[in-house]
């Protein structure tokens, strides 16, 4: 394996405090509700920051398979944007700093990407390092977003993760950081928010005020939510009516409710997504249903219109 140092740039007009927390947050797989990217571009817009390494993206990004979006205006190309994976230096909202792990999730060279990550982690001293994944669940809308814990930090497991399967799952990069880092016994954790499968593909905003709280538990840093909370209830408000509206819908997703509560009461369900004969709506199922309301919503409102 070629040098993990090559691999980035160190900003040498950042003095960064050793010590600090890392939080990780990368997009390009799953990220259910887009949880991740609201989070990260939520931290990044409303934080100061200051870029304390930039990751050198044409040896980890298959620009053919995420393609960068260039502005073209009339009959001229403006406003190109570069893929960006970085580390930042963060200030929460009292002013504590953290170190802050945000972009593109590698395409190619994982284990040299995992092996730079714990080159910056030594260098810095980093005291713990918490990551932020999100993906589709059955679970219904009208309930508190669950996590699922992983790491060493059994304190954060005991008292936050809901569900706690043993079963494969394709990783993410951020994966092999949190395995190698188990490995040397770094405080690490990994929080997996538990989306509304039927609302994998819109942006959640209670998702990333979820990821947020999750992080705030595991660093002690405070962020500023009051924007995203108010999104959230006016979201929520939107598919709460669409449902009332549709008794189909309604009807699937009283159903998750039903076996959501149970599960969370500590009955004999294995899981928090299938009733005792492992039957549930399917994505499909609801997605579906929710496709035709909104198109009959659409039709009606342009009629109107």
């Amino acid at each position: 394996m070629r040098d993990p140092r090559s691999l980035y740039e160190l900003n040498a007009d950042v003095e960064v405090p050793l010590g600090l927390p890392l939080v990780a947050g990368l997009t390009g797989f799953a990220d259910a509700g887009s949880a991740v990217a609201q989070t990260t571009d939520y931290l990044l817009t409303n934080l100061d920051s200051e870029v304390v390494a930039t990751f050198d993206a044409d040896e980890l990004l298959d620009y053919r398979a995420r393609r960068p979006v260039i502005l073209f205006e009339a009959d001229h190309l403006t406003d190109y944007r570069p893929p960006r994976l970085s580390l930042d230096l963060a200030r929460d909202e009292l002013g504590q700093p953290f170190l802050l792990l945000t972009g593109f999730e590698p395409d190619f060279q994982w284990e040299r990407f995992g092996a730079a990550v714990l080159q910056l982690i030594e260098r810095f001293e980093v005291a713990s390092t918490t990551w932020i994944n999100s993906i589709p669940m059955p679970v219904p809308h009208t309930r508190p977003i669950g996590v699922t814990v992983s790491g060493n930090r059994t304190d954060l497991i005991e008292a936050m993760s809901v569900w706690r399967p043993t079963t494969q799952v394709p990783a993410n990069a951020l994966h092999l950081v949190e395995y190698r880092l188990q490995t040397q016994g770094h405080p690490t954790t990994g929080f997996v928010l538990l989306v509304p499968h039927y609302l994998s593909d819109a942006e959640f905003p209670s998702a990333a005020v979820t990821a947020l709280e999750a992080v705030s538990a595991s660093t002690g840093r405070i962020f500023p939510t009051d924007s995203l909370r108010e999104q959230g209830r006016e979201f929520t408000a939107r598919i709460d009516e669409q449902v009332a509206e549709n008794g189909e819908l309604a009807k699937l997703v009283h159903t998750l409710e039903e076996r959501h509560d149970d599960y969370m009461e500590g009955t004999s369900l294995r899981s928090p997504l299938t009733d005792e004969d492992g039957e549930l709506p399917s994505a499909d199922e609801i997605g579906a249903e929710l496709e035709k309301f909104l198109a009959r919503r659409r039709n009606r409102d342009a009629e109107e219109g």
